[in-house]
Order: structure tokens, then sequence, then C-alpha cells
């Protein structure tokens, strides 16, 4: 069999960064040998491209970069049609051919278009939500304003262009009256961040002003949106003109919300697939994610949360276009739960990717 290199780009200049070392190492795990070779490109914290050789194990405990003798400087050639990772040694330049690439980075700078704009100008065949859904599911905002024009219901929300300064009474008085009308708890977040850096349930008055100082640190702007009663639920959707998705799950809180710990360690939550619903609504749900997918030109695979309230209503929350990729992952799990296993999974990823021909540059006028 003519086996197919796929290039799985890893870490980044993000602070998502760890999390993206898990998926990648699970990724590269449940990978089908038989079908694809793993071309490994690394990026550190700081930005800087490797061509990384060595162990997966080494990914997962972040010291890959460590030890130099595994990994090269490279970059992705931009050159259409060649397909290439160029590496760079001490004297001389590899150029090592690859049929696929998959970002497998969450967050700023590889999660938000940047990344996946860099793959679909070199013409290879990109694995995953292009760069347009890509930026728009990354800005909630923008992602919220496409979703209620498809006609699911969204979280009431208000958004900061600028941090707020103390004597500026007439934005604080704008906060004041949003927090007025929606209530108390209500939710700060960053516009473009994941893995609910930088998000403040905010419970009364006196946390809004810090709740904003800590979203303001991981973008330029904010929003605030209203609580939103039941809990959340999920779908794993997959494809670009077929959808097929995975069972619907279901997390389960103790209290608090679903904040970074809670998302990677489950210490007092739960999360339960299929969710504990009638098979009607699940199915109203996969409906609804499906919208929000098409809506917003998602293409590959995502993830779609949503919430149901206890009145039985769907309301959009947001979309992971490159969701946790480890073997205890949601998106994983989901499709489990339908049948796919997680290499399964990434076949049909892949294949659909490569089955997808990139644009030739247009043709001289004349």
């Amino acid at each position: 069999m003519n086996k197919k290199t796929v290039a799985i780009f890893f870490g980044g200049c993000s602070s998502e960064y760890t999390v993206s070392l898990e998926s990648a190492a699970g990724v590269i795990r449940n990978l089908d040998r038989e079908q694809y070779v793993p071309l490994l490109v690394g990026i550190t914290r700081q930005g800087n491209w490797f061509h990384y050789t060595g162990p997966t194990e080494r990914i997962a405990s972040d010291t890959w970069s460590q030890d130099m003798s595994h990994c090269a400087p490279a970059v992705l050639s931009p050159c259409r049609g060649t397909h290439q990772l160029l590496v760079y040694g001490k004297d001389s330049v590899k150029r090592l051919p690859l049929d696929v690439a998959l970002p497998v980075l969450h967050g700023r700078n590889g999660e938000d278009g940047t990344l996946q704009g860099l793959i679909e100008l070199a013409g290879i065949p990109l694995a995953g939500c292009g760069t347009l859904a890509s930026a728009l599911c990354m800005d909630k905002d923008r992602a919220h304003k496409l979703a209620s024009l498809a006609g699911i219901r969204i979280p009431k929300a208000l958004v900061l262009d600028a941090p707020l300064k103390k004597e500026d009474a007439p934005a604080w008085e704008m906060v004041h009256t949003f927090a007025l009308q929606t209530g108390f708890p209500l939710y700060v977040k960053p516009v473009k961040a994941g893995s609910s850096y930088g998000v403040t349930r905010v419970i009364s008055p006196d946390g809004l002003e810090a709740a904003l100082e800590l979203a303001f640190t991981y973008d330029n702007q904010v929003i605030l949106e209203e609580n939103i009663p039941g809990f959340e639920v999920g779908c794993a959707v997959l494809g670009s003109r077929d959808l097929l998705t995975g069972e619907v799950d279901e997390i389960e809180l103790s209290g608090g919300f679903f904040d970074y710990t809670e998302k990677y360690t489950l210490k007092t939550s739960s999360i339960h697939v299929p969710a504990r619903i009638p098979v009607h609504k699940a199915d109203q749900i996969k409906l609804a994610a499906k919208k929000v997918y098409r809506a917003l030109g998602c293409s590959g695979f995502a993830r779609v949360d949503l919430f149901l309230t206890p009145e039985s209503e769907i309301v959009f929350n947001e979309v992971n276009t490159i969701p946790g990729f480890t073997e205890h992952s949601r998106y994983p799990g989901m499709m489990k739960a339908a049948g796919l296993s997680f290499t399964e999974v990434l076949n049909r990823i892949l294949s659909q990717a490569l089955a997808e021909e990139s644009r030739p540059c247009p043709a001289p006028e004349g």
C-alpha cells in the first residue's frame, strides 16, 4: 500500500500549549500506521518550528524540545504544489514531502485560522476546518451572531473592546446595566481564547473588575454573558458535505462551571456519554449542532457545545474546531459511543481531506 505522509503540528505559541501536546500524543498513538506515516512538526511556546523525530512520550511530557538531537529547525514551504517541509541542517536543507496536514494545536496561533491559512496558501490538503471557519469559531461574539442567524438561541451578551478605566463612568454604567438586566451569576470571557482560560463566573458586582482585568490579559476583547440554567451538552460532528455526528454527551457539575481544571482532571465533575436525556432531545441537539457547523462554514471535524435548559431549550455555547484529542477526550468519546474507534475517526478525517482537491491558482487574464 502506498502510505500517505501526514504532517502533525503540535505545541504552539499559545496559552493552550500543554493541552496541544497531550492531544498530539493521542493522535500519534492512534494513527493507522498501515495507511499513514507521521511527520511531526513541533512548535515551541516562543513560536520556533522544529521537525521532531523523537519518542511520542517526550511530547506528552513536554520534554520533546530539550534534546536537540531529535529536533531540527523547519518551515513549511509556502510554494504551492511542492507540499514540503523544509528541514535545515548544518550545511544543507532537506525537503520532506507530505500529503496532508493535521494541525493539533489549541487556541491562538494554531486553532484560529493562522496556521490553516499557511497550509491552504501552500495548497496542502488540510484535515479540519479552513481558515475562515477556524477564525470565526475562535471569535465567540461573531460565532454567536452567525448561530443566531441560523435560528439557534444564544446567550445575552455584551462585548467590550478595551479594558475599563476606573474613571470611565459611562462604560462602567453600561457593564452594571447589563449585569442588572441579566442578573448574577454571569460569565466574563476573552472573546478569542479556549480551554476556559481567562473565564470567570462572577457571582456579585464586586467581582466584575477583577474578572474583566483577567479576561483582558488573554485578549483585546472581552464578552460578558448571561448564565444559562441547566447543563452543557456537546456534539461531535465529522464531515464536510455529508455530516456524521457522535452521541451527545452531558457534563455533570457538582458546582461552579466547567473550567480548565475540571476539563482536564474531572475532579468534581462527570461526563456522561450518551447524555441522560430522551432520544428525541438528543436528535434535536444533533440537528442544532449541524446547523451551527454549517452556519460557521466548518469542515472536516469540530465539537459543537450547547446548553440544555430546564425547559429543554437548546442554547449555543461555542465551537471547538480542534477539540481535545486524547484517548479520554470528549470528541473521541462521543464518536466511540457512535461506533467509531479513535483510529477510525482519524482515518475518516484524513481520507476526506485527501479527497478534497486544492484549488489551483487562477489562470492569467486574457
